[in-house]
């Protein structure tokens, strides 16, 4: 059974989902505009296979803390990550990071590679470069927080658009129209648009791949972050384990638990 609770770290706060018991944690870390809440058809099931299950909302997401003077870089998230996971007692532990929190798992693991035991990156942004164009699409899209916008984004990132009802949507639209949402969603808008490429890890990651165990997640009919992007990121990286969702778009976390949930515990536990 998932709990969820309030935990601050450096004067911000946030929420964690938690389940599961013992040493053997993994993190499982969202994408922008989105909350931990994705990976709730995940995080029971990995627990029941013998793992300590945490996700946690991203300043400026869900319901944690939202206001501009964060450091909403990738650098500046890893860090309020990193800080979570000390103020709960969790050292050496899997991360699971899809699109944004695929990028923030895996500076984690580049700059900090004693704390991780293995890398799973789903749909991830990091590897490779967005350039400007793409980059100033996602900055148009995140500060667009409209019932009609969101309705609009939930369905671009599913393949299955029956997912998103009405009683979805309103939750969305007040949550990210929470005070202080606005504000953090034009200071990480800005981040993607203008600097996030400055902060890509595939190249290090290719040097760390004999050393932590990393596997690539992708949903076969992902619009937001193409398959083709996933392959290029898996070229750079010399080949690692690649898992092809379909049918499923950038959530396949969520529209195809069973297929993701399998694979994931096989990988989580030939890396130990």
């Amino acid at each position: 059974m998932v709990i969820e609770y309030p935990v601050g770290a450096n004067g911000t706060l946030t929420r964690v989902l938690e389940t599961g018991q013992g040493d053997n944690v993994v993190v499982f870390l969202h994408g922008l505009g989105a909350r931990a809440d994705r990976w709730r058809r995940n995080l029971d099931v990995v627990a029941a296979a013998g793992f300590r299950c945490l996700a946690m909302d991203f300043p400026g997401h869900g319901f944690a803390s939202k206001s501009a003077e964060f450091d909403y870089s990738v650098p500046g998230l890893a860090a309020f990550v990193r800080a979570i996971l000390e103020t709960l007692g969790v050292g050496k532990c899997h991360l699971v990071g899809t699109s944004l929190g695929g990028h923030v798992s895996g500076w984690i693991a580049a700059h900090h590679p004693e704390q991780v035991a293995s890398l799973t990156m789903v749909g991830t942004l990091g590897l490779v470069p967005i350039g400007a164009e793409a980059g100033a699409a996602i900055r148009d899209s995140v500060r667009a927080t409209g019932r009609d916008d969101i309705e609009r984004k939930l369905k671009f990132v599913l393949q299955d658009e029956g997912e998103v009802t009405p009683e979805w949507v309103e939750e969305e639209f007040r949550i990210n129209n929470s005070p202080g949402a606005d504000a953090g969603f034009e200071r990480l808008g800005d981040y993607i648009a203008e600097e996030v490429d400055q902060h890509n890890v595939g190249p290090q990651l290719a040097t760390l791949k004999d050393q932590i165990p990393i596997m690539l997640v992708w949903g076969k009919q992902d619009g937001a972050v193409p398959m083709a992007v996933g392959e290029q990121g898996n070229e750079l990286l010399g080949g690692v384990p690649m898992v092809i969702v379909d049918p499923a778009g950038h959530a396949p976390y969520f529209e195809q638990p069973d297929q993701f949930n399998g694979p994931v515990i096989d990988f989580l536990r030939a890396a130990g």
